[in-house]
């Protein structure tokens, strides 16, 4: 039995980049000694372990074989005769085919250390067209690492688009790569790299109502890089229409809060947007209308939003700062108090209070 660590641990540390989770591949074993071995299994679709005390995991070497359409049809094959290339052979990109065994040699058949040096994304053997999930994989992995596709890689995944592969992948699985990629360092790259390859036609159908141009300069706005998803999500439909974003999250079953705050930055889009051209009466009625008092997280969030919008050239700037001081002002007022002088008339006191000190303070 031997042991080597694989897959993206060795990966980040050919790049001199801090190593989170380790996984570990076993070649020349059965599942019946690694529970001898104290071993606890927990993979469903293929022999997955944990070590006994690390929790680390620990993979039986496997092949696989297209069996059916879309990213589950796969029939696995471990047994202790499947070595350590055949196992690297089945990944992905050569960049994830790359194993270390215990002594600290790199073994790495496909070239992924000279693909790492040339900042390049190349598949590993044409068997990666049998799984689409892989296209949404490269476009995540350009976002995070900046890397270039490679021509073949680029051309293979046009093919997998075309032939109508991505239209097997269910919707939890494309929002779960798609908010991964929304995640990295430059997400503006996910969505250029699956427009090139006629993928996000087929996962966002939606992008072809919105102003592309806009949406990709608001991914890149300095606010993006530090903000979460919701936001990140929301900011692709700042500039489209209500329905679209709405649609689209539903389609995708984004979660509540992003859907939530997309469908809303739609629908302020044009009212912020006039924004330094609203009295204090207006943007207070903004204010309540858009829940501001109630959720000022949300409230904040929809601000950056507009504030990246802003920033592609979308939108007035003075528009979310205004706002943002309106609010500000607005709560430094006492709406206990101003309730309990006035019972009979409780929602146009308050409304009435914070008019005048948003007034003073614009």
């Amino acid at each position: 039995m031997r042991v080597y660590a694989v897959g993206g641990a060795v990966r980040d540390e050919l790049l001199g980049l801090p190593v989170k989770d380790r996984d570990y591949v076993v070649v020349g074993a059965t599942p019946e000694e690694m529970v001898r071995l104290g071993f606890k299994p927990v993979g469903k679709d293929f022999p997955v372990f944990l070590h006994p005390v690390t929790r680390e995991e620990y993979a039986l070497a496997r092949t696989e074989r297209k069996s059916g359409r879309g990213y589950r049809g796969f029939t696995v094959h471990a047994t202790p005769d499947v070595t350590l290339e055949d196992d690297l052979a089945r990944r992905d990109l050569t960049i994830n085919a790359i194993a270390k065994d215990e002594h600290g040699n790199v073994i790495d058949p496909f070239g992924g250390a000279r693909d790492l040096q040339a900042r390049m994304l190349r598949h590993v053997s044409p068997a990666f067209a049998e799984d689409p999930v892989r296209i949404l994989r490269v476009a995540r992995f350009a976002a995070r690492f900046g890397f270039d596709v490679a021509p073949e890689t680029m051309a293979l995944m046009r093919a997998m688009a075309a032939n109508g592969e991505v239209d097997a992948l269910v919707s939890e699985r494309v929002w779960q790569e798609f908010a991964k990629g929304l995640m990295e360092a430059a997400p503006r790259r996910m969505i250029e790299v699956l427009a090139e390859c006629g993928a996000l036609a087929r996962v966002l159908p939606e992008w072809s109502a919105l102003d592309a141009a806009h949406a990709l300069g608001a991914l890149d706005a300095a606010a993006v890089r530090g903000a979460e998803l919701p936001v990140r999500y929301a900011v692709l439909f700042a500039g489209g229409a209500e329905d679209v974003a709405d649609g689209a999250s539903a389609r995708l079953r984004a979660p509540g809060e992003c859907r939530d705050l997309a469908v809303l930055a739609a629908r302020t889009r044009t009212t912020i947007e006039r924004g330094a051209a609203l009295d204090a009466a207006a943007l207070v009625d903004l204010l309540q209308q858009i829940d501001a008092f109630r959720r000022p997280a949300r409230f904040e969030s929809l601000l950056v939003v507009h504030e990246c919008a802003a920033a592609a050239g979308r939108a007035d700037p003075i528009g979310p700062a205004r706002l943002r001081r309106a609010a500000e002002a607005a709560r430094t007022l006492d709406a206990g108090a101003i309730a309990r002088s006035h019972p009979d008339d409780i929602a146009n006191a308050i409304r009435a209070a914070r008019i005048d000190v948003v007034a003073r303070s614009l």
